[in-house]
């Protein structure tokens, strides 16, 4: 793995200065579970092709990874290497989540929806020593694409198969060996290091080609103590992994943060908010994170008269800003309280709502940063804007990646360490934080900036609308005109007159009304359902008017 460019080692220094790098790993906390309460339970799984759900005590969990651990090694995984990770919210991916950093493998988390085209991507640029699928999920033959794709990257040397009937199962070349106590190293390995890559993990790809993004267990393990600080959760709270942990939300802020704090880990495999809700109040879910169809679910799950989920402390919910009327429902119907969180693949968790402020400020805000992050707002030539006024967001601290994976030619920080997040917010008098577009998806109207933001956010209060994004397309004498995409509820129309009328209604300028409407059966979306816009930008083009 080649060495990351930024100056890591002063970063270093005055991240332990100030006590944000506590130079710990998982192991460091599994340990002490272990002594603590061996036989509590630590991880609960449930599949949708199993009757009852697997359980696991920290010490029988602690045992499958110390088998896990000893397997990989035998495999020839060495300190450095990549294990590429696609498992639906499976209990194996909690074991080699923590196996990998036992040999000084990172793990590479891979979501399943993924094909061919955008796994061979990864894979080649992982340079992946192990794979690890499920045989099938969904219907979908996930064994055979792997053998396919071992066949033609050399750099893959093994694929593993959870449920797998062969030599190259899980159970069989993974959890092979007498039972283990404590934490067992296997001998000749070499764990990682706090500072070692511990975590590979892939952009979403809504505008373009993913990158790589490297982490270490420090930003790893600050994302995890600045979240646990503001939520306050412990020990004693139970964690639904529901969102995917092939992206960081479900990998990091669901699992790992469970895992750390000597939690219980409960995991369903595949979303359904009825059976999500139920979830929560069989194990007693006290907290949760997704984005804002998971909370979408789950209001209407309880709007229909399912009992609501009452264990049930906080709702991380980050991805894109939250409709304000999706907030107020989950407060008024369900009573969860949502706390808005802003972060991405490179930042983690850089703000965050707290529970206290949630009522006020999770509706109309992203959040203030967590500890150890600081965020700037400028415009295009760095300066520092008046709050209130929107720009460029940049963050820096001790969440920030380490790099992208062999793209020396990108220079992510700045000589003072700013990372521009490409998105863009305006801050205010509080210093909480508020989205309201992307440096590439704004729309200049006549000169004018389209708050894209807001206005999508206006469309989704219409009820007929069940999701919108708005887009610019090109035209000679305003520069660009807006288009809306729109996905309707069920038996619901919507016409562009509809949309007139709606402007109308909320007071809104006409120069930010959108122009055009499409409606489509769904928008394009990432894996862990941010919109692509890219994509209906080129469907856009095709309304455009530039004539000279």
């Amino acid at each position: 793995m080649e060495t990351v460019q930024y100056n890591l080692e002063n970063r270093g220094k005055a991240m332990r200065a100030a006590g944000l790098w506590i130079d710990k790993t998982m192991d460091d906390f599994l340990g002490t579970h272990l002594a603590t309460f061996p036989d509590k339970e630590a991880v609960v799984g449930y599949r949708v092709d199993r009757d009852q759900p697997f359980r696991l005590t920290y010490r029988q969990l602690a045992d499958r990874v110390n088998r896990a651990a000893a397997a990989l090694h035998r495999m020839d995984v060495r300190r450095g290497d990549v294990v590429s990770v696609q498992l639906p919210n499976w209990w194996e991916f909690a074991v080699l989540a923590l196996a990998c950093g036992r040999v000084g493998a990172a793990l590479n988390p891979l979501m399943p929806i993924f094909r061919e085209r955008e796994l061979g991507y990864m894979l080649e640029a992982a340079q992946s020593k192990v794979l690890v699928v499920p045989r099938n999920y969904r219907g979908f033959d996930h064994e055979r694409m792997a053998r396919d794709l071992q066949a033609r990257l050399p750099t893959l040397r093994h694929t593993v198969v959870v449920d797998g009937e062969g030599p190259d199962g899980f159970e069989a070349l993974l959890q092979a060996g007498a039972p283990t106590r404590g934490i067992v190293v296997p001998e000749g390995a070499s764990p990682l290091a706090p500072d070692d890559l511990a975590g590979l993990m892939f952009t979403s790809g809504t505008t373009g080609s993913p990158k790589g993004v490297m982490h270490s267990s420090n930003t790893l393990m600050a994302c995890m103590s600045a979240l646990s600080e503001r939520f306050g959760v412990g020990a004693d709270d139970v964690y639904l992994a529901s969102t995917p942990v092939g992206h960081t939300t479900g990998h990091v802020a669901v699992v790992l943060i469970g895992l750390r704090q000597g939690g219980t880990v409960v995991m369903q495999d595949l979303w359904e908010g009825r059976k999500g809700v139920a979830i929560m109040r069989e194990e007693k879910v006290t907290y949760f994170a997704g984005s804002t169809p998971f909370l979408n679910d789950v209001c209407d799950a309880v709007a229909q008269g399912q009992p609501g989920p009452t264990a049930l402390r906080f709702f991380l919910c980050g991805g894109a800003p939250i409709p304000t009327v999706l907030v107020e429902k989950a407060r008024d119907a369900v009573g969860i309280t949502v706390c808005s969180l802003w972060g991405m693949t490179e930042v983690l968790s850089g703000t965050l709502t707290e529970p206290q402020r949630a009522a006020e400020k999770s509706a109309a805000t992203d959040g203030r940063p967590l500890e150890g992050m600081e965020i700037r707002i400028t415009d295009d030539d760095g300066r520092a804007v008046p709050r209130g006024q929107p720009g460029r967001l940049k963050v820096r601290g001790a969440q920030m990646f380490l790099g992208y994976l062999h793209r020396p030619d990108i220079v992510a920080f700045d000589d003072q360490g700013w990372f521009d997040s490409g998105d863009l917010a305006w801050e205010d008098d509080e210093g909480y934080i508020r989205i309201c577009g992307r440096t590439k998806d704004v729309l200049i109207r006549g000169g004018e900036n389209v708050p894209v933001v807001e206005i999508e956010g206006l469309l989704l209060k219409h009820p007929a609308v069940l999701s919108a994004a708005i887009v610019g397309y090109p035209d000679a004498r305003l520069g660009e005109r807006a288009c809306a995409f729109v996905v309707l509820r069920a038996g619901q129309t919507f016409s562009l007159s509809d949309v007139q009328a709606h402007m109308l209604q909320c007071k809104v300028a006409r120069q930010y009304w959108p122009e055009r409407l499409e409606v489509l059966d769904s928008l394009p979306a990432t894996p862990t359902g941010k919109v692509q816009k890219f994509k209906l930008k080129e469907q856009a083009r095709a309304f455009a008017d530039v004539r000279a």
